[in-house]
């Protein structure tokens, strides 16, 4: 594991301590997660869970500042080796959501840790969004869900994409409940009013106490909500609907997968997009990629140009679609 004790005892005391966790399949997103927190977040640790082992000498080679590199050797428990065999990759990663925000708030003895996931990329300071909290113990945040693409029903009401959860008594019982309940069951499945480690959210604020409901508008902004909203210049969005203006926070890059060098998957026909949105957001995403894997020297990582331009002609192509209100 990569960490220095005068490390821990330095950031036991920030208030952006932050968690994720992925595979090598995920290392470019983490990386560009990574990389939007150096640039936007000013005081700021990150505790990565290396899901495979081609991630973890990845990352510990490159011996980033303010980020620590934890295995799955150091970080599984028998509960979680019992489990597994029992869960694919992706629920398994859901499975220990939970479980890796724990880990640091006991490991690292932080005052607080919010967990995110690696798709997630920040256009301004998520400071905004944690001071929201004041003396509650948890921050979750909603789909938002446009009405069109509305999944509450199945896929839940929140979204574990940005989660706070405070080293207290109160925190610690929700964050307990949660992991047992993970364990119990997360899988990929709608099933007896379940969904795999998002849905056992629904009830929070009437089942616990002291859980604020993220109200800032720039954060959690993604493919199934940003309909409702005008990009403008300097990452500043406009609700079309109430006309208030506020800063984008983050962005999740949900339906982008990028899997062996190659743009696998990208869900462009479930989710409008304006034109915008595509040149403003999805294409310099991707460009931000391409910068990170010159710059950590990852050829092994790099995206194979004949896709790439593919993509982007897909992006065009599509974006024009549908500023001339053409959906198939």
């Amino acid at each position: 594991m990569v960490l220095l004790t005068n490390t821990i005892l330095k950031d036991s005391y920030l208030k952006n301590n932050f968690c994720t966790l992925f595979d090598s399949n995920f290392l470019l997103y983490g990386l560009a997660l990574y990389e939007s927190l150096q640039k936007h977040c000013k005081d700021f640790h990150l505790y990565v869970f290396a899901f495979d082992d081609e991630c973890y000498k990845t990352l510990t080679k490159l011996n980033l500042a303010n980020l620590t590199v934890i295995s799955l050797a150091e970080f599984e428990d028998p509960q979680l080796l019992a489990i597994k065999p029992s869960r694919t990759r992706g629920e398994y990663c859901w499975t220990c959501s939970s479980s890796t925000i724990l880990y640091c708030l006991k490991r690292y003895n932080l005052s607080a840790c919010t967990y995110l996931d690696a798709d997630l990329y920040f256009y301004n300071d998520p400071s905004v969004l944690i001071d929201e909290m004041k003396d509650n113990d948890v921050l979750i945040t909603e789909h938002r869900y446009t009405p069109r693409y509305n999944q509450s029903t199945t896929s839940g009401i929140y979204c574990v994409q940005f989660m706070t959860f405070k080293n207290t008594e109160n925190g610690l019982k929700i964050l307990n409940w949660w992991r047992n309940a993970c364990i119990e069951w997360c899988y990929n499945r709608f099933e007896d009013g379940k969904f795999g480690d998002q849905k056992y959210l629904d009830d929070w604020t009437s089942r616990f106490s002291r859980v604020h409901v993220l109200e800032h508008l720039g954060g959690g902004v993604a493919p199934w909500n940003l309909q409702q909203y005008k990009l403008l210049p300097d990452y500043k969005l406009a609700n079309i609907k109430t006309s208030k203006h506020f800063n984008l926070i983050f962005f999740h890059f949900h339906d982008i997968k990028i899997i062996n060098n190659v743009i696998h998957h990208i869900n462009l026909l479930s989710y409008d997009k304006s034109f915008c949105f595509f040149n403003k957001i999805y294409i310099p995403y991707i460009k931000t990629i391409n910068i990170i894997i010159n710059k950590f020297n990852l050829e092994n990582q790099r995206i194979k140009t004949p896709y790439f331009k593919l993509f982007l002609y897909i992006l065009r192509r599509q974006a024009a679609k549908v500023k001339h209100g053409i959906f198939n």
